[in-house]
């Protein structure tokens, strides 16, 4: 059986790493190390991990005693495990995020006593391992344990719907945890048939409700959604067109948008298949087709400048050279989804070197 090579004494939050002569003894079926050293504790709680010679945590031992002055005979208090003020401490399972850190996913009712000890001792633990930043990710049922988790040095890093995610970084160094989602993405859908005349509705709701501005069909790109798709999509719900995906044309950045996102908006063209119109009763006041002349005539569309600069790109798509960004479908590097990468086609495969066959 391995002996131990590293015993850890936590008190009062700071670590103690002691590494000393020992020898073992079998005592009530359980083995027993001694080592001789002076140290003073007087705390309610202290937590001790033993370590294998692998490296791998042997038992994790909280002592509830008031005072504990002079440890020079680790093992006889250890062998007194059945009286009571030695107790020992299950760790919190979790899992590798691939960074150098930890991932802490419960399922299971749990009390908030019992979590905030086993915290206490996993921390510890984590810390001799080198662990950089530790994720706990509690779904609603859990939320007795957030309280625990808060004291013990964690923050709110986001929330959805189903669960609350809590980070902390416990080396003394500045932390590189990535911040939440930065930005919000939404698409403007330009559809235009073969009469000029382009798609534009009118809301129910939002800031320009009651203005009398025809705008194109817009909205926010669900989560694991891509831009295309996202376009299609609210153009179907908003006008009950169906249409198909062409192109980027370009995209807006803005800060301080959305509960103090910032907004990446990008102005896409469709091709419309259907052209009869039935609008969202929950969202849309009105819709229709209207020619691109009388669109543009809008006092606010030639008055303020994102419109006016997306009614030319529109223009110079239709009636120019212009090329946008096309998707086009890559396999999966970060993530088992495939991803779309948007270029400019047309200029893509004018490059091709063999000037014979497209590379796209």
């Amino acid at each position: 059986m391995n002996l131990p090579q590293t015993i850890i004494v936590q008190q009062n939050g700071i670590m103690l790493i002691l590494v000393s002569y020992f020898f073992s003894c079998y005592t009530n079926n359980v083995f027993v190390y001694s080592i001789r050293i002076i140290i003073s504790i007087i705390k309610i709680d202290c937590f001790i991990i033993f370590f294998d010679l692998s490296g791998s945590w042997r038992a994790v031992y909280r002592f509830s005693n008031k005072s504990m002055s002079i440890i020079d005979n680790l093992p006889s208090i250890l062998a007194q495990e059945s009286m009571g003020d030695v107790m020992q401490v299950a760790l919190l399972p979790a899992v590798n995020d691939e960074h150098g850190g930890l991932i802490v996913e419960l399922e299971d009712p749990m009390d908030s006593t019992v979590f905030h000890t086993s915290l206490q001792a996993s921390i510890t633990n984590w810390r001799t391992q080198g662990i950089k930043g530790v994720w706990i990710k509690l779904p609603l049922k859990l939320a007795n344990l957030v309280e625990a988790a808060v004291e013990e040095g964690f923050w709110y890093h986001h929330a959805e719907p189903n669960y609350l995610m809590l980070v902390r970084w416990l080396p003394d160094t500045m932390h590189t945890i990535p911040v939440n989602a930065s930005h919000r993405v939404g698409v403007g859908a330009f559809v235009m048939n073969d009469k000029r005349e382009v798609l534009v509705v009118q809301e129910k709701s939002g800031m320009h409700r009651g203005s009398g501005l025809w705008k194109f069909p817009t909205g926010v790109v669900d989560q694991a959604e891509d831009i295309h798709a996202g376009a299609i999509r609210e153009v179907k719900e908003e006008t009950g067109v169906d249409t198909e995906f062409i192109e980027v044309l370009a995209f807006r950045q803005s800060h301080m948008a959305f509960f103090e996102k910032s907004d990446l908006f990008f102005v896409c063209m469709l091709r419309p298949l259907t052209h009869d119109i039935h609008p969202q009763e929950t969202e849309i006041e009105a819709a229709q087709w209207m020619p691109i002349e009388e669109y543009a005539a809008q006092p606010l569309v030639q008055k303020h400048d994102l419109l006016k600069y997306t009614l030319d790109v529109c223009l110079a798509k239709m009636d120019k050279d212009y090329s946008g960004f096309a998707p086009v479908c890559t396999g999966p590097l970060f993530s088992k989804r495939l991803g779309c990468l948007y270029l400019n086609k047309r200029d893509l495969n004018r490059a091709s070197t063999s000037g014979t066959h497209d590379l796209i």
